[in-house]
């Protein structure tokens, strides 16, 4: 009799303990605010946010920028953009550099002063474009090498983060570097830097 009643109380035991396991985690959607604020308790790394901001704020450095909107009016056009690469130079490997790229096209592209054309597209198109001309398409419906529009502008960009630590604070420094620059004639139309600073505190029971 005493087994059996140990073993039921082990069984009802491991019941509890199992409910109480499955009842810590919860999960509910947040806004966009609190998801942030939030994940500033969590790490110090780059977030979503941050990437929000920095490209903000280039955007109106750009609106404001006097040698760039001489450029605009002299070209009389919209200029055909080639968004290259911002390279990530920061020492973590993880940066979401990726991330990063996508919201600056994405931003530039609502702008509506821009004809953009994408890195990845115009290698998927000539990929296309050589498929169509190696034999494979009706010649009569095959697009030619050659019409695509060509650039006007190219924007490039960095990413540098500098770390500063003492007595458990970390004071970490982004510098985000955009330019923009005139491919005919080799002239830069437009340079924007922007920084974010995060501040974390270690404590003896950690983070």
């Amino acid at each position: 009799m005493g087994k059996l009643v140990r073993r039921s109380f082990f069984i009802y035991a491991l019941l509890i303990c199992t409910l109480v396991s499955c009842s810590s985690f919860q999960a509910k959607r947040v806004g966009e605010q609190e998801s942030d604020e939030k994940a500033l308790g969590i790490t110090d790394k780059w977030l979503s946010k941050d990437t929000q901001i920095v490209i903000s704020k280039i955007l109106d450095r750009m609106n404001n920028h006097k040698g760039f909107q001489r450029y605009l009016r002299k070209l009389g056009k919209a200029p055909v953009v080639f968004i290259g690469e911002v390279q990530n130079l920061t020492s973590d490997a993880y940066f979401p550099i990726g991330d990063l790229n996508d919201e600056f096209l994405n931003s530039i592209s609502e702008t509506g002063v821009f004809t953009v054309v994408d890195t990845a597209a115009r290698k998927a198109i000539l990929a296309e474009i050589t498929y169509q001309n190696d034999g494979m398409v009706d010649p009569s419906t095959a697009k030619l090498v050659g019409k695509q529009t060509g650039a006007d502008l190219i924007i490039l960009g960095n990413v540098y983060m500098k770390p500063e630590s003492r007595d458990g604070e970390t004071i970490k420094q982004y510098r985000i570097n955009l330019w923009m620059t005139d491919i005919e004639r080799g002239v830069e139309v437009f340079r924007g830097r922007e920084f974010i600073h995060k501040k974390s505190e270690q404590n003896k029971l950690g983070w």
